[in-house]
């Protein structure tokens, strides 16, 4: 497993669940989200929307069902760092066991919804916290 700086517990609700009794698929990215946008305040020192930034790309890979009444830990780190972009990846855990894995591309973007350069501030923030 990846050794992330960065990680969320959540508990798995049973508004996760699919028919099939275990966590929906498309609620891992639910997951993602809600340990990327912690990250980005804690890390970024920004909100999302204070910085303007799309989700351009989402990737997920399955390795395990994840059921009501388990926690997950989500690691998150951001492993790229582009001029207007930056890939991050994540890895859902169960005790010791793999969930899932995944990324995630994030552009900025101005008002007109047209791909910038990422803030300055928000750039050094990501170098200092993953050493990049």
């Amino acid at each position: 497993m990846t050794e992330f700086n960065y990680e969320v517990e959540v508990d798995v609700r049973f508004r996760d669940l699919d028919s099939m009794g275990h966590v929906n698929n498309a609620v891992y990215a639910t997951y993602f989200e809600h340990a990327r946008t912690l990250y980005m305040d804690d890390v970024f020192g920004d909100r999302p929307e204070e910085i303007n930034v799309a989700l351009v790309n989402l990737n997920i890979d399955f390795k395990r069902q994840v059921r009501f009444g388990e926690s997950v830990t989500v690691g998150v780190g951001v492993t790229e760092l582009g001029d207007s972009s930056v890939t991050m990846e994540y890895e859902v855990r169960t005790g010791d066991e793999l969930a899932a894995t995944g990324s995630t591309i994030l552009v900025a973007i101005d008002d007109e919804g047209n791909s910038r350069s990422m803030p300055e501030s928000v750039r050094e923030g990501i170098r200092e916290y993953e050493g990049l």
